[in-house]
């Protein structure tokens, strides 16, 4: 009896985790492709040229992580036991990494600067008047939710349904189905014409 509150609250966490996943890594991969940092940057004749970066540029650490983030969630159903601890696990620092590089990303001046220099044709080329853009934010709250989906991967991983037999590799499926048959009983299937593999 105890068990048949269970199920539902397996597949709960498990829709709750894969909710989260794609969520966090939405918000992280639509933030890094919007601006993040921007400022201008004086020229040689007294012109000055607005400059900006984006968030995959001044950090590749968010995307990463999102997508091996997705990839964990994927490699959930294929595995059992301790190996999906470990992908909770490894769930949880690819959202802490992500929270990392964004807040690594929203303070670089370097890139900006670079950016700026390339634009100017000049190595002493740099950014003024630099200013933040909220992307940075929504890429740190995609981290946090994908660092949740591994928390939660991890406290009831254990329980959720993973993939059946059938999608086992083939000579795995054919060791369990010969299993009990002599050599002779095979040999005696196939002159019948029968596989014995099936």
């Amino acid at each position: 009896m105890s068990e048949t509150p269970a199920a539902p609250t397996s597949r709960g966490t498990l829709a709750l985790m894969l909710l989260l996943t794609a969520l966090g890594a939405v918000l992280v991969l639509t933030a890094v492709g919007r601006t993040w940092a921007e400022g201008v940057a004086p020229g040689t004749a007294g012109g000055r040229i607005a400059v900006h970066a984006t968030g995959g540029r001044l950090t590749g650490l968010p995307t990463g992580m999102a997508l091996a983030s997705l990839a964990a969630a994927v490699a959930v159903f294929a595995v059992r036991g301790r190996a999906r601890l470990l992908v909770g696990l490894l769930t949880v620092l690819a959202g802490v990494g992500t929270v990392a590089g964004a807040l690594l990303g929203r303070a670089d001046t370097a890139t900006l600067n670079a950016v700026a220099a390339g634009q100017l044709g000049l190595a002493s080329g740099h950014a003024e008047e630099i200013t933040r853009t909220g992307w940075p934010w929504v890429a740190l709250a995609g981290g946090l939710l994908l660092l949740a989906a591994g928390a939660l991967t991890v406290r009831f991983g254990r329980n959720w349904p993973a993939m059946g037999s059938r999608y086992d590799a083939p000579t795995a499926r054919r060791r369990a189905g010969s299993a009990g048959h002599s050599p002779a009983d095979l040999w005696k299937a196939l002159d019948r014409g029968e596989d014995p593999t099936g």
